[in-house]
């Protein structure tokens, strides 16, 4: 079914005025500028001229993160992937918003389901990687004394200020969605700016926020429009990210108020990205034609309007002919147009300033470059009113000397433009790379693993993500131009200098770093973590035997003690097939540095587990994982070893099994000594354990 434009939603005489969304109501009804389709230059919507009050603003997010932080860390992430459903299922009233920006349906799975995606994402790293509470503990602890009575370790807490997030006009909701999830995530409210071209979209994501009801109010204000005063308003415990334009990021970074309070400031910024076709690929190759198809790709996608597109495609010289034929050759296919028509693999510009914009940065490039494809004098977008569109062509441009052609490195046309370069050897290309002075992302595309291992080390120095391309990757990769949540996305230099999303980095973004240092008692208080040498609380009911509520930290278990004999080390070599001469060779384990036969590190593991388990039914229901596992002795025969459980954490993930029990996860810190009570084995068991009925 074709993507259809929502052009007979929006009365021509009765265009929308925009709204922000400011200390809990929608602000906004006199009309201000006028914005427009990308498509075809009808008004969509106009921003409103109310002014904000910005102090109101901000004194609204401070009160609420009072009630955000009544959620925890799990409570948060159940709230960010409920928010993800909602807005799944009501993805097409976006989609119908998406049309006007230009974007294909292609394009708007991208801003919009991939922003969705993100919540879904954070909702699961939030579930299964944060603790109940709003403090995480970053350990391991560490000793400051020789006698065990102090200690040290890291906490993270939520910052106490608010978030802002300046974005950019390319990604009207997943701009929005991956900055916010973490930010929620992590306690704080936040303030989110647009993009004023495409502002519409984003109010209409913020409009469906609100409607599900599930932040708490105050957890997402959005200004559309100037920042006014914003940033002079801004304090210390404030956090600023921005996505955008270099130069306007440098404009930010050095605001003085945000330079006075040393307030955090992340930027991702646009960037002349690179895509290196390897020495080693021919054009019988079938990464030849992946390095042409990635290329095309980032040019047409969003009309190349993405601050990862490849601005600049690196070749062999001896290949530069053919790589430029069959570029052109796919580029003449691609049909561009109004993205309600079928057929239409590419879209317009988001407005008619970025095609000006566009237009003045490609005639800089050509200044030292040849054309290989811009549509020809013919060029006509498909499509009824597109004349009055923010169309522009894939353009192609070839620039023979790379290294007296200064502008490649340091202009960037932000639409469908990309530059080939010919060099003569990889060390070249490495240096054409470099010579956009940090780029968010790099392409690679070589069969062979020993260019990677040469050239991945020095690429990473001036790029924030590398992609090594090749027929085994192509089957499933994302492709050069797609941040993802769980990986960084950002680079150095230009492109900003900052992080975002990388899984749990960029929730530790919103969080404030400290040191803390006391006993170990003291710490496991502070923690909500187990301290090894703090306070154990030893009862006469097994630990196993408790349900999760009952459960406290510290709650511990001295076993009775197993000797261990050879026939235990001949019975588990059978049982496992480990016939290592450590355990079995008398001769050769006397010549070993332990000096005799000892027994196998996972027979101690599974001993100590017989020591520890209560083995008839109870609220323990499965042990599903194991961690930071050291075997710190050897066990020889005729060793005696006893171990020691501990209730070192407990995550509430607020989940219940097939039965409706609800149930918990529960860390137990495991200590196996022996008979002169050193420490032979230490390691943390997961366990599932069932609350009360």
């Amino acid at each position: 079914m074709p993507y259809r434009p929502t052009e007979n939603l929006i009365p021509m005489n009765d265009t929308p005025v925009l709204q922000s969304y400011i200390a809990g109501r929608w602000l906004g009804h006199t009309p201000a500028q006028t914005l427009r389709s990308a498509v075809n230059g009808r008004a969509v919507a106009a921003t409103h001229a109310e002014p904000i009050d910005f102090a109101e603003a901000l004194a609204h997010a401070r009160r609420a993160q009072a009630a955000l932080l009544r959620l925890d860390f799990q409570q948060r992430a159940a709230r960010l992937k409920a928010l993800a459903k909602f807005l799944i299922e009501r993805k097409e009233a976006l989609y119908a918003v998406s049309a006007h920006t230009g974007a294909t349906r292609q394009d708007g799975w991208i801003d919009i389901e991939g922003g969705i995606g993100t919540l879904f994402a954070y909702a699961s790293l939030g579930s299964n990687e944060l603790p109940s509470g709003n403090l995480l503990h970053e350990g391991p602890p560490v000793p400051l004394g020789k006698q065990g009575h102090f200690a040290g370790t890291h906490i993270l807490v939520p910052r106490a200020g608010v978030a802002v997030h300046i974005n950019a006009f390319n990604f009207p909701v997943w701009g929005l969605l991956e900055k916010f999830a973490p930010t929620f995530l992590a306690g704080m409210p936040c303030i989110g700016k647009p993009a004023t071209a495409t502002s519409y979209l984003t109010e209409a994501l913020v409009r469906l926020i609100v409607e599900s009801g599930l932040l708490p109010e105050g957890s997402l204000q959005l200004v559309i429009g100037g920042t006014g005063d914003l940033l002079d308003r801004l304090e210390g415990q404030d956090v600023v990210t921005f996505t955008g334009s270099a130069d306007t990021a440098a404009r930010l970074r050095a605001h003085p108020n945000l330079v006075r309070e040393s307030i955090p400031f992340n930027a991702e910024a646009d960037s002349l990205n690179s895509a290196i076709l390897a020495p080693d690929v021919t054009p019988d190759d079938e990464e030849f034609d992946l390095y042409v198809k990635e290329v095309v790709r980032e040019m047409t996608v969003k009309a190349g309007q993405k601050c990862t597109a490849i601005r600049r495609a690196l070749v062999p010289r001896r290949h530069l002919d053919a790589v430029a034929e069959r570029l052109r050759a796919r580029l003449a296919k691609v049909v561009v147009g109004d993205p309600a028509l079928e057929g239409v693999r590419m879209g317009a510009l988001a407005s008619r300033a970025q095609q000006r914009d566009v237009a003045e940065r490609v005639a800089q490039l050509r200044a030292g470059a040849e054309v290989v494809w811009d549509g020809g004098p013919d060029f006509a977008p498909l499509g009824e009113g597109t004349a009055d569109g923010a169309f522009f062509p894939p353009t192609l441009l070839l620039a023979r000397d790379p290294h007296g052609h200064a502008a490649v490195h340091e202009v960037e046309a932000f639409g469908p433009v990309s530059t080939l370069l010919p060099y003569d050897d990889l060390d070249e290309a490495l240096a054409l790379a470099a010579r956009g002075r940090g780029s968010l992302v790099a392409t690679l595309v070589t069969r062979d693993p020993q260019v990677a291992a040469r050239a991945i080390p020095v690429a990473a120095a001036w790029h924030g993500r590398l992609l090594v391309l090749d027929r085994e990757a192509a089957a499933e990769s994302t492709g050069h131009g797609s941040p993802l949540p769980p990986l960084k996305h950002g680079g150095p230099g230009r492109a900003g200098g900052g992080e975002e999303l990388g899984g749990l980095r960029a929730v530790k973004h919103y969080l404030q770093r400290a040191a803390v240092q006391g006993s170990p008692t003291m710490l496991t208080a502070v923690t909500g973590e187990y301290v090894r040498g703090g306070a154990r609380l030893e009862t006469e009911v097994h630990p196993f035997r408790r349900h999760f509520e009952d459960l406290r930290i510290g709650e511990s278990l001295l076993t009775h003690r197993r000797t261990v004999s050879e026939a235990d080390i001949v019975a588990f070599g059978g049982i496992s097939g480990d016939y290592f001469y450590m355990h079995f060779d008398e001769i050769a384990a006397k010549d070993s540095p332990f000096g005799r036969r000892i027994a196998h590190g996972y027979f101690v593991l599974s001993a100590a587990a017989g020591l520890f388990v209560s083995p008839a039914p109870g609220p323990v229901l499965a042990n599903y994982g194991l961690e930071t596992l050291r075997f710190v002795k050897p066990v020889a025969i005729g060793d005696t070893i006893q171990a020691r459980l501990t209730c070192k954490r407990k995550i509430d993930r607020a989940k219940t099994d097939a039965q409706g029990r609800g149930q918990g996860v529960v860390a137990w810190d495991v200590e196996v000594t022996n008979q002169h009570g050193e420490l032979v084995a230490s390691y943390e068991i997961l366990t599932l354990v069932a609350k009360r009925a």
